[in-house]
């Protein structure tokens, strides 16, 4: 069984730090919580990790380990006798590692080119891709799922953290613009997801709620426009 010490560095608004934090609850594993500050990191941040500069750093045993989607795959590894977090088969993990991927890279950038959009027709532009990222999504969930309630079967996995990390966020961009990017008339089957996955007892103390985020997201805005003047 791996023991040793961790820690865990960030911000408790980031979704990428709350992956981290999920994984670990799931895990039962005891961590202490380092505040970040991002408008003005830390020496502990820049050295822990020199090329990215990026949240979340997971030290394990004083050891740095860096970004969200490695410290998952890693905290599943190094804690084996725990709840799995990512699929046993290894085509299930290849998929499921492949839409991980994919929320990160395409999907979940669209959500942030929409508040950068200006207008309404480059938001709209922006929008549409969503719509086919959204549909896309809402097949993989059917097939990964296998009618289950969770992409990891009967119990939240890898691409159930992945993606519902995300969904504090993606809901108060939904405030913000008084819109509508999870619709259930399009996307029912995730929607029932995004619905189970906040109410899971694993999530609903670690996902902030839109409410925080949008006034934090307005905080942060204005400092950022304060330290570059």
């Amino acid at each position: 069984m791996t023991t040793g010490s961790v820690k865990l560095l960030g911000v408790w608004a980031s979704p990428y730090v709350n992956r981290v934090e999920i994984a670990l609850k799931i895990k039962s594993i005891e961590s202490e919580f380092i505040q970040e500050n991002m408008l003005n990191k830390s020496e502990l941040l820049l050295k822990s990790n020199p090329v990215y500069k990026k949240i979340p750093v997971l030290f394990h045993d004083e050891k740095p380990i860096c970004e969200s989607l490695v410290i998952l795959q890693h905290i599943d590894e190094a804690w084996p006798s725990g709840p799995s977090i990512l699929p046993s088969d290894p085509y299930d993990r290849a998929i499921a590692r492949f839409w991980a991927s994919y929320i990160d890279e395409k999907w979940y950038p669209l959500v942030v080119d929409f508040t950068n959009a200006e207008g309404k027709e480059a938001k709209a532009a922006v929008l549409e891709k969503m719509s086919e990222g959204n549909l896309l999504l809402e097949e993989a969930f059917i097939k990964i799922s296998k009618g289950k309630s969770f992409f990891g079967g009967d119990r939240i996995g890898y691409l159930d953290i992945v993606l519902g990390s995300l969904l504090g966020w993606v809901k108060s961009i939904e405030m913000m613009y008084e819109m509508k990017i999870l619709d259930e008339t399009k996307m029912p089957s995730l929607a029932e997801w995004d619905e189970r996955f906040c109410m899971d007892n694993v999530v609903k103390d670690i996902i902030p709620q839109p409410e925080k985020l949008v006034e934090v997201y307005r905080k942060y805005i204005n400092k950022k426009k304060a330290t570059s003047n």
